[in-house]
Order: structure tokens, then sequence, then C-alpha cells
């Protein structure tokens, strides 16, 4: 680049970086751009009424099933670099023995609202191309099959007739069109893409007015791949649809570090797999996926957890209990997680926040590794609220007067004020469980309360040179910090899923708001990585945004 262009373009830069200072940039070979994780997505029509509507919502239900989970392979994606038998195996032979004569999607439904789900998300069309509704643009589709009904339909009925809201996950990539065009099955090159395909753009908008006109009001849209030409078909279809992928944040399989503004939607397996996977499966365990659910809320994100049919019909067991557990939870603790922003701070270490986006109550998650027995008191400080004359402290499915089998206990929470933090003694009254050990969460109502302290800021700015750089915004309430960064390896990951684990960095003592930088080698050259600045405060981690170096 010209060294004046250079210049200019870093000027500004900067002056975007003082307008918006929640914008982070990063260097890759040199050259600086805005990270995207954190910017509005440009031309988005969703509607902010809409969206501030699906950030109450809060807790979502992914459906993956298509024609190949009868094999128990990874959905659709096995077709990549597959060999010519095996490809005309799966279009030809596959459709010929789906008849899952055990599907029925009211069970579904009602198994999801008792989870407490208030809207779900089904593949429609994966990037095989296979449809799950009666469509006139392809053959390859459940109605080409023994079963000869509408999925779609059905699923979208039962789950309206339990006040869940409809959404429609769509792929624009369709290994069907690519095949049938002579053009080799990928993903993620622009050759595949829509946009250098005006023959699929124009078959996947069929496709997207047949689900966007046929089948009742659909609330949202996810949108698996090249989203240009096919969200602003959907705007212009239902301008109250909400476009999330696409159009929004929605990371797969991790929950960012620092909380985003706006709406975005974490994207979560039970297991390791989207679709049904019969063996070489690793569940998450309920409690695991509850405090996922916490966590995002506490981030001010959507949990879109994951359920894979079998091939039949029916939720594999494993799925359902993992529902149940969840269901159980949400029926005494829904309040933390319905109509919820973030606090001041996410959490104090293993105590996460939610408040009541009026601000009405504040909900302190106390997500202990150590279950807290029944009927045993629990002494907490939460140093980052301070009370009020107005504030008032409860255990969320408790009425604070009785403990079943003690007489001689009075379960009243109690609190006061002290110079480091909101101080609560509370017992846990309720049986859940016939083994009284109940691991979940425990949630603390508290009302009327004020924060107790502003937490610093941090940025991720860029990695140069076998350096990576951060900048402190604001100190909050501390004289020193230790600031460093954290990165892991996302080589062959898909665009939105990260499964790496994070490796810290040294750190520096930092005193005053200001950039700092720490020296990073040893990386193989050629990979491709996410880095974070990180501050680590004596209450929490507060983090930057998520960046890539290549």
């Amino acid at each position: 680049m010209h060294p004046l262009l250079l210049e200019r373009s870093l000027t500004l830069l900067r002056r975007i970086r003082l307008v918006l200072p929640a914008l982070s940039l990063i260097s890759v070979f040199g050259v600086l751009r805005a990270d995207e994780a954190l910017m509005p997505n440009p031309g988005s029509l969703n509607k902010p009424e809409r969206l501030e509507w699906f950030r109450d919502q809060g807790f979502g239900l992914f459906i993956h099933w298509s024609v190949d989970s009868q094999l128990g392979v990874v959905i659709s994606h096995s077709l990549v670099g597959a060999s010519p038998e095996y490809v005309d195996r799966f279009y030809n032979e596959l459709p010929q023995t789906f008849d899952p004569d055990e599907f029925k999607p009211q069970e579904w439904a009602r198994l999801a609202k008792l989870a407490g789900v208030r809207y779900m998300m089904f593949t429609t069309k994966h990037h095989s191309g296979f449809a799950m509704w009666d469509t006139a643009t392809t053959p390859f589709g459940v109605m080409h099959t023994p079963y000869h009904y509408d999925i779609t339909r059905q699923i979208f009925d039962a789950f309206r007739s339990q006040g869940i809201a409809a959404g429609v996950y769509y792929s624009p990539d369709d290994f069907y069109w690519l095949r049938k065009h002579g053009i080799a099955i990928n993903r993620n090159i622009p050759d595949v893409q829509p946009s250098h395909n005006p023959g699929l753009l124009a078959y996947d908008q069929a496709q997207l007015k047949e689900l966007l006109s046929n089948y009742g009001k659909v609330d949202a849209l996810f949108l698996d791949g090249e989203a240009k030409g096919l969200r602003e078909e959907a705007w212009k279809l239902n301008p109250d649809i909400i476009v999330t992928r696409g159009a929004i944040s929605t990371p797969e399989l991790n929950i960012p570090g620092k909380p985003a503004p706006g709406a975005w939607e974490t994207c979560m397996t039970m297991g390791s797999a989207w679709q049904y996977q019969p063996q070489n499966e690793h569940y998450k365990s309920g409690g695991e996926l509850i405090r996922m659910l916490v966590q995002t809320r506490a981030k001010g994100g959507n949990f879109l957890l994951d359920v894979g049919p079998k091939p039949n019909g029916e939720l594999p067991i494993e799925q359902e209990e993992r529902l149940r557990e969840i269901a159980l939870w949400m029926f005494v603790n829904s309040d933390a997680i319905y109509g919820v922003r973030p606090w001041v701070v996410t959490n104090e270490g293993d105590i996460w926040f939610t408040k009541k986006k009026d601000s009405s109550a504040l909900y302190a998650i106390v997500a202990a590794k150590d279950p807290w027995p029944h009927a045993a008191w629990k002494d907490i400080v939460l140093h980052s609220v301070k009370a009020t004359a107005a504030t008032k402290v409860s255990v969320l499915g408790q009425d604070d007067k009785v403990v079943e089998y003690h007489p001689d206990v009075t379960p009243t929470t109690s609190w006061h004020q002290e110079k480091d933090g909101l101080h609560i003694r509370a017992i846990r009254a309720q049986r859940l469980q016939d083994n009284l050990h109940w691991p979940n969460p425990v949630v603390l109502k508290i009302t009327g309360a004020e924060p107790a302290l502003a937490p610093p800021q941090v940025q991720t700015i860029a990695a140069s040179g076998g350096m990576l750089e951060g900048e402190v915004l604001d100190m909050g309430d501390r004289q020193s910090l230790e600031a460093g960064f954290e990165y892991r390896n996302i080589a062959g990951e898909d665009t939105n899923a990260r499964s790496g684990v994070w490796t810290a960095t040294k750190t520096v003592t930092v005193t005053h708001p200001g950039k700092f930088s720490v020296a990073i080698d040893g990386l193989p050259s050629g990979g491709t990585y996410e880095f974070r600045a990180v501050i680590h405060h004596p209450l929490l981690d507060v983090y930057g945004a998520e960046l890539k170096i290549k």
C-alpha cells in the first residue's frame, strides 16, 4: 500500500476509535481492519424493537435433523471430499429409507415448553440440500421418501401450539445443486457461494419464499452461509423477521469472554455432534448446560441449545434427560433468565449475575462447584452490590418460612451492608430431589440494590511482530491490575465454531489507563489463532474482544 494511503487509512481508523471506543483493531500481515464481532452488521434491517423481544426470550432450541441422521454421520459435511460412489448412494439411496414412524412433534414441543424454551430453530435444509418441507423446487426432499409428509409444517404447528416462536434454519450452500451443475462439493470458498452462482441464488430465494410465505409467521431466520441476497428477501417478505446468523453474532460451541453489545446468540450442542450420532458421542451433563445458559445470559446473549432426533423421529433418551433436568431448574429459576440484561460485572467467581432490563431485580446465581447442601445455611458476600433502604433478598422458589422435616429451623434470608459489599445469609430450604443432593445453581433475588463498583475495561487492539497489544480503558476501582492475553488455535474450525482451549500468556502490571503489550513466540507458522486481552481483577477476569491472527 502507498505510504500516504496507509497513513490516511490509519487516521480514519483512529477517528473511528474515538467515536466508537468499543471497536478493536487487528493487524494481519500489517493491514489493520475493524473487529467484525463488535460492529453492527452493515445493512441489517432487523428492527430494534424486535431485537429487544429476541433478547428477552433468552433460551432457544436448535433442531438438527436430516436424511443422513439414518447413518449417525456428521450432518451434510461427509459429502465434502467424498467419492462419487458415496455421493451417489447419499442422493439416490438414503431418501428411500427415510421413514420416521415414531415422529411425534407434539411430544418435542411439550418437553421444550416445560424446559423453558421460548423459540426454536429447525433445519429446514442443511448443506446437503435435502428439503424437510413440501417444496416445488427439488425432488431431493422429504416428500420423495416413504414418509411423504411435510415435517416442517408439523414441527411449526406443534411448537406454536405451545406458545414457542418458530424459526427457520436455512443453508444457502446446497451440495445437491452443486452436484447437479457439475461443481465440486465444498464450503466456504467463493466458487460455491450464491454470489458466484446466480442460478443457486435464485434457487435459494425461491425456497426461502416458500418457507416464509406458506408456513405462517416465522419469527427468526438463521442463514448458515452467505446471507447476501437472502436476508434482504426475508425482510421484504416479513419486515418483522429477525435474521440471526447473517445479521448478528452467533458463536458456536463457545461463550465469548466479553459481553457483546446488543443481541447475540451462542449455539451449543448437548454432546459433540449437531445431528444424532449413536456412537462416538460424549454428552455434557445437564448441570454443565445449565451453567452455560446462565453464563450466556449473564453476558447478554441468547442460548440456543441443540438436539438431534433419531432417524425414527424420537429424541435420544440422553437428550430428553438433559432437557428435563433443565426443565426443573427453569421451573424454579426462569425469572433470572427471561427479560434480563448484564449487571455491572458478569460474575464474582462462581456467582453469576443477571438483572431485569427495567432494573426491578438483580439475580445472583450461585453456581458453585460444590453443591449447596439441603437445609444448610450459606454466607455470601457480593462485592459488586450495594444495598439501599428498599433492598430485599430472597431465594427463588422458596417462601423463606418452612424447611421440610426441620421444624426447628426458620429459613428467613437476612442481609446487611458492609464496606466490602452486601453480606447475605440464606438457606437452601426447598427439597427438589429425593436424595437431597440437588447439584445445580441456587438463585438469590435482590431488589432495591445499586452497583458498588465500576469494573475496569479493556480492549484488544492488535497483533504484530510477535507482540500482542491491548489497552486498559478504565482502571475501575483499582490502583493496579494484572493484564495479559489468552490465545487459542482455530485452524480448521468452521467460521463460527470454536472448540480450542485458551492458553494464557504472561501478565504485566498496569497502574493507569493506556496500552500494554506482551511478547508471544513459539506459535507454528501458517496457523490461525484467536486472541483476546484480559485484566485480572480480584473479583473476576475482564476480557477484550476476540480477534484473529494468521
